[in-house]
């Protein structure tokens, strides 16, 4: 059987013998039905959503773009790049994190925008208020597609990762430019200033900046939840899943957020885009996976 975990239907796959196979000859016209058959598939490759990063790159392989790369090319997505920092980490602690310059930045992301296009672009790991702002400009100037913002500024743990400045950035510059915010639960606490006790209430409040929400891994007893907020619909959804003992969670989020991206830059409604990425968690957290960073 094959399996393609996006939504896509299980397709099962079927031997054709030996004694059934037939030469088929240039002026046969099955030739025809042959290029037609091959229609589906040409459209799809076309349909193929483009995804354009703006984040940081890290050693391991498990966060930061190398994450985002695997989950949009295995939700059949195109995947692009600027990078704004080199992480240097190992599975203990990270060790430096490197700022590129911000001219470099805006470069790269322009060099691709103004001559490909993208269907999504996302943000990970900005690291400075002086990144953010150029970030944003960037933003400002190719606003055709969805915008995802997956904001860095507070770990698991709910430690601050970046100066006040740059949490102020994001607040001011980046969350009014955005279809989709995506905080951790931590995060989301953060910026509403207390613990989320009404996931409704709290999350229309995070949508006051004209942004849909999701808000990941909210503790419900037995299950986690990400809740979904359509600011546009107004409509909360909840996806909950059962909680599981990872020795490794580094680069879940960012997985989850890079998964949203490609569907929107299929053409999903937002809805559609998150619960098919939500499916694709289940897969990618229920599978076998490296066990390299528990510590981070």
């Amino acid at each position: 059987m094959n399996f393609c975990f996006c939504g896509h239907k299980i397709i099962k796959k079927t031997r054709i013998k030996k004694a059934e196979r037939k030469i088929i000859l240039p002026s046969s016209p099955y030739i025809l039905l042959f290029f037609v058959s091959l229609c589906p598939v040409m459209e799809k490759k076309l349909k193929t959503g483009k995804v354009f990063l703006i984040a940081g790159s890290e050693p391991l392989g498990s966060a930061g773009v190398q994450a985002d790369i695997k989950a949009i090319t295995r939700c059949e997505g195109w995947a692009a790049a600027s990078l704004t920092c080199i992480v240097d980490e190992d599975v203990h602690r990270i060790k430096g994190i490197h700022h590129l310059p911000t001219d470099l930045i805006v470069s790269q992301a322009e060099s691709f925008l103004s001559t490909v296009g993208a269907d999504c672009i996302k943000t990970g790991l900005l690291p400075t208020d002086e990144i953010i702002h150029a970030v944003a400009g960037v933003l400002r100037r190719f606003d055709k597609q969805p915008i995802l913002i997956d904001p860095v500024i507070v770990n698991f743990e709910g430690k601050q990762l970046v100066s006040d400045a740059a949490i102020a950035a994001y607040k001011n510059e980046l969350f009014p430019l955005a279809t989709l915010i995506t905080p951790n639960v931590r995060e989301a606490e953060f910026l509403l200033g207390h613990p989320i006790s009404n996931p409704e209430s709290d999350l229309k409040k995070l949508s006051e900046w004209g942004c849909s929400v999701l808000v990941k891994s909210v503790d419900e007893g037995r299950y986690l939840v990400d809740y979904l907020y359509d600011q546009a619909t107004g409509v909360l959804t909840p996806h909950p899943k059962k909680k599981l003992m990872l020795e490794d969670r580094n680069g879940t989020g960012d997985t989850l957020a890079s998964a949203i991206a490609t569907h929107l830059a299929k053409g999903d409604d937002l809805t559609t885009a998150v619960t098919r990425a939500e499916a694709y968690m289940n897969y990618f957290l229920a599978g076998p996976r490296y066990y390299i960073s528990a510590e981070l």
